[in-house]
């Protein structure tokens, strides 16, 4: 049984530390990348249980895709699992971005080049194919399908980091009341956390958030400071990586921390590199003054950031767990799900498509990706390698 255990460990850290090194082109593409391998590839999850599982990270504050993996994480070794999907897909970009402040004349990086593109346009058949999948299985009929149109003209139309809760618990409104109910509405069962331990943990997440300060104040040790504010943007952020943006801005730039000039070259890298765009904070932390700094205070900053997420995830999940199996939840998720479908919908094209589609070259390229990862069946790291390769050629 532990040997069992051991080898399932080992193989949740390998697959999600692939990933961390092959997954790129921002949040929205992770999710893609995660449902070929875990649903398509794997069969760890349903098309269903994926949708409800990225349902709920959309309501939580935090890198959605990164709580995705968390709770992918949770979902197969529980709490264990949940660390080791974390430290996998999170470490490999920290450490680029680290290494990176520690030595910033040693990298170039610049938008022009062709490898750098060819990463934005393979998203794009990335997320097409995840719209495409998750569209087949959770729109099936009219009234869902209209729904996630709905939802991505909304989400496009309107440019708000809450807009996208918003839409999602409209939908679900709409899938309680007015989608039909079917006898058996889809359900599979996760992780059976339980309730009180998930409990503990979403106390724990308050009590930080509301401590921190207060600790920060009696004890006002560089440290301390650095948690508490990479804590805060961790746990007050709707809308992903690209949102925290301002929020750590404001923490690290003002205070002297972090000239502007490093704060703008290391977000500039960060959007280059593969995995979650949260691990810009082990950047700033390690460029930060005073001490602590280097691989300490990245360190510092990476897990602080990171924290409330893990424990939203896991105090979350046995509630949302036990919602699932309510028939009227039941077929709210239903509405929730093709709204998903919408903002994924609404992502294929702003910001993934305009990022990356500017010429023939690019289209065909994105083609030849989506030719690949549809069609013939090639996993989703093997394509970004084959892609870059091609942009050799093409560009």
């Amino acid at each position: 049984m532990k040997s069992l255990n051991r080898f399932k460990s080992l193989e949740l850290l390998l697959i999600f530390f692939r990933l961390g090194l092959t997954s790129f082109g921002g949040p929205i593409a992770h999710l893609g990348y995660f449902r070929d391998e875990f649903v398509s590839k794997r069969k760890w999850l349903s098309e269903h249980a994926y949708a409800d599982l990225v349902s709920l990270c959309q309501f939580l504050p935090g890198p959605a895709s990164s709580q995705v993996g968390m709770a992918i994480g949770y979902s197969r070794l529980g709490i264990w699992g949940t660390i080791l999907a974390w430290i996998g897909f999170t470490i490999p970009s920290a450490i680029v971005l680290v290494v990176f402040g520690l030595g910033m004349t040693h990298f170039e990086v610049g938008d022009q080049q062709h490898w750098l593109h060819a990463l934005k346009v393979v998203a794009v058949a990335v997320v097409a194919q995840a719209v495409l999948g998750m569209g087949k299985k959770l729109c099936p009929d009219k009234e869902r399908i209209t729904i996630a149109v709905i939802a991505s003209v909304v989400v496009l139309f309107v440019h708000s980091a809450l807009i996208q809760i918003l839409v999602l618990v409209v939908a679900g409104i709409f899938g309680a009341f007015f989608l039909k109910s079917t006898k058996d509405l889809p359900h599979e069962p996760l992780h059976k956390g339980k309730r009180r331990v998930g409990a503990v943990f979403l106390t724990l997440f308050a009590a930080i958030l509301f401590l921190l300060p207060v600790l920060r104040t009696i004890y006002p040790m560089q440290a301390i400071k650095l948690f508490d504010s990479f804590y805060r943007s961790g746990a007050l952020v709707f809308g992903g990586g690209h949102v925290v943006l301002p929020l750590i801005q404001a923490e690290v730039v003002p205070t002297g921390w972090v000239t502007n000039d490093l704060f703008m070259a290391g977000y500039g890298l960060a959007n280059a590199v593969p995995g979650p765009l949260f691990t810009f904070s082990a950047y700033l932390g390690a460029v930060s003054a005073p001490e602590p700094n280097a691989w300490l205070g990245a360190l510092i900053s990476l897990i602080a950031v990171f924290l409330p997420s893990f424990l939203l995830v896991i105090g979350a999940l046995p509630f949302w767990e036990k919602l699932r199996t309510l028939p009227k939840i039941r077929q709210s998720i239903l509405g929730i799900n093709a709204g998903v479908v919408g903002i994924l919908l609404a992502a294929l094209y702003h910001p993934v498509w305009t990022s990356a589609i500017f010429s023939a070259k690019d289209f065909a390229l994105a083609l030849f990706g989506f030719l690949l990862l549809e069609f013939w069946k090639i996993p989703s790291w093997a394509v970004v390698l084959v892609t870059v390769g091609a942009s050799f050629i093409i560009y």
